[in-house]
């Protein structure tokens, strides 16, 4: 009985929790060294001011701790995220059954039972670029992709932004090798 319960409730579960997956790519020939300002300019924002002010505030706060200034007047590197949304399918799919030795519910030894479920996931993708200021050369991308939790209240939504930012941004600058 304890495995049955045990399989219900993860089969309730109404959606896998994703992990973030970051990947970054950069310019070889950049020298990383010499950024010391940074601008941000429009990429592609959510819409909603709230949340584009939380990443805003991410994004700076990451980038000072990496020690970049932020100059609108003479930037070393231009910054923009860009962000985009998709509804994805999640299916669960799950059987119960009976049998002399097994576990569950049913009419009937060996009967089985499969109850398939689909739901819709809303799944984001933040990019963020750093172009020189100079020449508009990009020079590094980072780009993260998680679930989205539409229902998340402000503080969890300050937190997973501040942890998808620091996740992208882990990775610059790039360790290059000399």
């Amino acid at each position: 009985m304890k495995k049955y319960l045990c399989v219900v409730a993860l089969a309730l579960t109404p959606v896998v929790a994703y992990a973030q997956k970051t990947t970054y790519d950069y310019d070889k020939t950049a020298t990383f060294a010499e950024y010391k300002t940074y601008a941000l300019k429009e990429g592609t924002p959510v819409g909603n001011e709230l949340i584009d002010q939380r990443i805003i505030a991410a994004i700076d706060t990451q980038l000072a701790a990496k020690g970049l200034k932020k100059s609108e007047s003479s930037p070393d590197v231009f910054v923009a995220y860009h962000l985009a949304f998709d509804k994805q399918k999640d299916i669960s799919a799950w059987s119960t059954g009976s049998g002399p030795y097994g576990w569950g519910y049913g009419g009937g030894w060996g009967m089985t039972t499969t109850d398939v479920r689909v739901y819709e996931i809303l799944v984001g993708t933040m990019v963020i670029d750093m172009a020189e200021a100079k020449g508009n050369r990009m020079v590094w991308r980072g780009v993260g992709t998680k679930e989205v939790d539409t229902e998340a209240k402000p503080e969890k939504r300050d937190k997973k932004i501040n942890e998808a930012v620091t996740k992208i941004l882990k990775n610059y600058p790039p360790k290059q090798k000399k």
